[in-house]
């Protein structure tokens, strides 16, 4: 089946206006299949293995110690068992982190009409949207974003970010510049945590042309969680993603065997998961992990993901000095221009994605 990337196949009817109208029952068309709906246990979280995902203290790589390898060996861990992890003492500063919840608050706040003026397409998904893929069929998942490109600079447009509230354009591109450096910070130890030169990932996802964007996303109340999800099952198709969570609600759960597991923000702390290009680069030593998003009945919830993708037109393909000799690489070649065009068309898809580049 094809699909076309001009338009939307519908309308577009912000989930925050649905819930906002009073409504007790969900339209049909975000009502999941029985065996894609979250479980009761699931929703109420009565199991803490929530616990268990990684919080790892990144202050060595940060400030610059000669001593990093009892970090590196942590974040080793941490991609080969989770594929997630929190890390503290990162350096983005408390006040800025609380001034980029406090204006995208108030811009979600504002009269639907105003946000309506930056209304995205599927061409570039920038702007203010409901849905991810343009399948018509596809069922709908329970939440609105905005999604923003911040690097390079050349990808960036402006007319595009919102100008209210006035001071939303600045503290965003800070944001954007300090959780970017930790990005190249992080970046930098996986790749020596695969025995490669510490330069060697970033260079093969595009030095200093390495792309950045941000997707704020907004999960209003949903009268019946159990029937929905606010975010389908997938891995993220860039890099890395630091994901940061409303640590008051509860709503990211990552798949570990057969089982969604819960993840507790820490306050303070990032959440890091890989991309499915990690797993390319590194013949699946690392893998990227479906995760996804509850929706919840009593409480409206924020997050701010932030994805370090490729340069466009890099090819990424199996790092050799990770495949075997005796061996194939296991992915074939791809550009991430290339790559990213499924998820554009046809939305979350669990793993489906990366395993479509598996070579025969």
């Amino acid at each position: 089946m094809s699909y076309s990337l001009n338009g939307w196949p519908e309308s577009v009817v912000p989930v925050q206006s649905i819930s906002n109208s009073g409504i007790t029952e969900i339209p049909a068309k975000y009502i999941k299949p029985p065996t894609k709906r979250p479980s009761l246990e699931s929703l109420e979280t009565k199991v803490d293995i929530d616990l268990c995902i990684p919080v790892i203290d990144i202050s060595p790589l940060i400030g610059g110690s000669d001593n990093t390898d009892e970090v590196t060996h942590a974040i080793s861990h941490a991609c080969k068992e989770w594929g997630f992890f929190q890390v503290v003492h990162h350096g983005v500063t408390p006040d800025l982190v609380q001034k980029m919840k406090d204006v995208w608050r108030e811009f979600f706040y504002s009269p639907i009409d105003a946000k309506k003026i930056y209304a995205n397409n599927p061409t570039t998904y920038e702007g203010y949207g409901s849905r991810v893929g343009v399948d018509k069929e596809a069922i709908l998942d329970w939440g609105d974003y905005f999604f923003l490109y911040l690097l390079p600079e050349s990808t960036k447009n402006l007319d595009m970010w919102p100008k209210l509230p006035p001071n939303l354009r600045e503290i965003t591109e800070k944001y954007g510049e300090e959780v970017m450096k930790l990005c190249k910070v992080l970046i930098k130890a996986i790749s020596k945590s695969l025995s490669l030169d510490e330069s060697y990932m970033l260079k093969a996802f595009g030095g200093d042309d390495i792309a950045g964007t941000l997707r704020v996303n907004y999960y209003p109340k949903c009268p019946q969680p159990e029937l929905t999800l606010g975010l389908s099952p997938h891995s993220d198709p860039g890099v890395i993603t630091v994901l940061l969570a409303d640590e008051h609600v509860k709503g990211c759960q990552v798949k570990i065997g057969d089982s969604w597991v819960d993840i507790k923000p820490i306050n303070g702390a990032f959440i890091v998961n890989i991309g499915d290009q990690i797993q390319v680069i590194s013949n699946a030593i690392y893998k990227s992990v479906e995760h996804r998003v509850v929706a919840n009945a009593q409480s409206e919830r924020f997050s701010f993901a932030l994805f370090c993708n490729p340069r466009g037109d890099m090819m990424i393909g199996s790092a050799p000095e990770l495949v075997d000799p005796l061996s194939q690489p296991l992915y074939n070649p791809i550009t991430f221009d290339e790559y990213r065009v499924y998820v554009r068309t046809r939305g979350p898809l669990g793993k489906l994605q990366v395993e479509s580049l598996k070579a025969a």
